[in-house]
């Protein structure tokens, strides 16, 4: 073997011995792609672009938004397990995503544990439980009582089968022995509608959505479901503290990479997210929203996930909640 050619021969293998960490001390060095597998301006795209944006200041290079709606969020979802595992294609997922669909598909195109590797969480955002504002209960005490003195006669609203507006209420619907009926629309405001006028009095729905219709009185809020209580509606209770121990219903977002990402990347996003979720800013917007930044370490974040799986096949299986 001839000079050049030796030399050639053991740069390439130096190259190949220590790919990780040459990488991670350069990423990015081109645009990072996060999909959304959602249309532009709903929850999911919203705290996408404003973390993508945050991250594009920080690391002098553009985070770009590809939305992938389609099949339950199927579609963009399986995009981002077969990117190449480099970082640079992200998947900005959700308990729906995440947690949820493996119970609701009986056979699902993606594993949320064996096809993905966390990279942060971002933010959660509570529901709140509203009602029409002649519904004989002003709390969530009086909700239980009344749906119990008519089991199948009050009807709850959702935004569609297997959405967080329905499994929310099948959630309050196991730990309180009601009984109400689910009435699914083809979103939330068609929802409102209904709900407003009181021919479906009661809904669980996001608190970006709900809180101005409560504010202005044309829908009243009974409690947030969230462990705490929220400083945009400080009068308003949880669920928890209002007779239901434990209660706790929320839309968690978080970005994930491909499985085999590696791990000095995961490590270096991880810490760029924190960071940017920390910046006074990014707190604020995301607080205007109704949401809270999550700070969740990231070794903590696959056996979150993991147990709201479980979770949530139990909810799924007892209520019968089905998808086509």
């Amino acid at each position: 073997m001839t000079g050049p050619i030796r030399a050639a021969a053991a740069a390439a293998l130096l190259c190949l011995a220590a790919p990780p960490a040459l990488h991670a001390q350069t990423f990015p060095s081109r645009p990072v792609t996060i999909i959304v597998p959602t249309t532009a301006g709903g929850g999911t795209d919203i705290i996408a672009r404003l973390i993508g944006d945050q991250l594009s200041k920080q690391l002098n290079q553009a985070f770009v938004i590809e939305n992938r709606p389609g099949a339950g969020l199927v579609v963009g979802t399986v995009a981002a397990a077969k990117a190449q595992p480099d970082g640079y294609t992200l998947l900005a997922g959700l308990n729906g995503s995440m947690a949820v669909n493996p119970s609701l598909f009986a056979s699902l195109a993606y594993d949320p544990i064996r096809d993905f590797t966390p990279v942060a969480m971002l933010a959660d955002y509570p529901f709140l439980v509203v009602v029409n504002n002649d519904l004989p209960a002003k709390s969530i005490k009086e909700l239980i009582a009344l749906a119990k003195s008519k089991p199948g006669q009050i009807n709850y609203a959702s935004a569609g089968n297997g959405t967080g507006q329905h499994l929310s209420a099948e959630l309050f619907k196991m730990m309180t022995g009601t009984d109400i009926a689910h009435v699914p629309y083809r979103g939330a405001q068609p929802a409102y509608i209904d709900v407003i006028s009181g021919r479906v009095p009661v809904f669980f729905d996001n608190m970006s959505g709900a809180m101005n219709l409560a504010k202005t009185g044309k829908v009243r809020a009974l409690a947030i479901t969230s462990k705490t209580r929220s400083t945009l509606m400080p009068d308003v209770p949880t669920v928890h503290e209002s007779g239901v121990p434990g209660f706790e219903y929320h839309t968690w977002f978080g970005l994930w990479a491909p499985k085999n990402t590696p791990r000095q990347v995961v490590e270096r996003l991880h810490a760029e997210v924190r960071k940017a979720l920390a910046d006074p800013a990014v707190i604020a917007k995301v607080a205007a929203t109704a949401g809270v930044p999550s700070q969740m370490p990231l070794a903590d974040i696959e056996p979150y996930v993991k147990a709201e799986i479980g979770k949530w096949a139990e909810v799924v299986k007892r209520a019968g909640i089905k998808v086509q």
